[in-house]
């Protein structure tokens, strides 16, 4: 999230482990926008966030031609944030999913591809495996996994590739040490994404935005030996 109050401790973070593959988190809802409030006016509140409630942002971005024009304004910032970093862009994605939104994808993918995208992630994760890893998939859910095929399709024919499956969405917060094992060995053939939210502490701002995430739980499992051996058995 280049707009992030993090940010820059994260770009010297990255910087200083250059084995690490580094993409855009695009923010379009529930955080901080890239342009100051008084150029995206329709977009942000005065604080300069984005509104958080996704099913009116949705409308709006579909149905406002402002909100449109302002909204790929945004985009391309954030992406000219990134580039500005000198990090290489590795991969991007959006908060929330926003990139499902066809506005949205269509946006990033375009404005992506002059700043160098050459991979954006598809979250699609596969029914049948959250089935047989008892986690049986719920309507909402098959019905998100069936609506992501769109934009694999739009990216493949904007020259940018994807991943397969990611996991993460139906247990999102909740990746502990043995659910990540779990997935790593069940998972499908093909480029997988796994994603999670770790954290060393929680804070107040991800109390009020995630207050039932298990942030310390996330970053145990990713420093769970368990987890590496899972996916050293696999050969991934």
């Amino acid at each position: 999230m280049v707009g992030g109050a993090a940010a820059a401790d994260a770009v010297e973070r990255a910087r200083r482990n250059p084995g690490l593959r580094v993409g855009l988190h695009l923010v379009v809802i529930e955080g901080p926008a890239a342009l100051p409030p008084d150029r995206v006016p329709a977009l942000v509140g005065a604080d300069g966030w984005f509104p958080s409630e996704q099913f009116r942002i949705g409308v709006r971005y579909a149905a406002n031609s402002t909100a449109r024009q302002l909204l790929a304004a945004e985009i391309d910032a954030q992406f000219a944030a990134f580039a500005a970093t000198g990090l290489t862009l590795a991969h991007a994605d959006a908060h929330k999913h926003m990139h499902l939104h066809p506005v949205v994808g269509r946006l990033l993918l375009r404005i992506g591809r002059l700043y160098g995208l050459a991979r954006v992630r598809v979250p699609y994760e596969p029914p049948s495996v959250m089935a047989a890893l008892g986690e049986r998939p719920t309507v909402g859910a098959r019905a998100m996994a069936a609506w992501t095929r769109w934009l694999r399709i739009a990216a493949r024919r904007a020259g940018v590739t994807t991943d397969d499956a990611v996991f993460g969405l139906a247990w999102s917060g909740h990746m502990t040490p043995e659910r990540v094992q779990r997935v790593v060995r069940a998972l499908p053939a093909g480029s997988s994404e796994i994603y999670l939210h770790p954290a060393t502490r929680r804070d107040a701002l991800l109390t009020r935005l995630m207050p039932e995430y298990e942030h310390e739980a996330e970053l145990a499992a990713l420093l769970d030996p368990g987890v590496r051996e899972a996916i050293a058995a696999i050969g991934a």
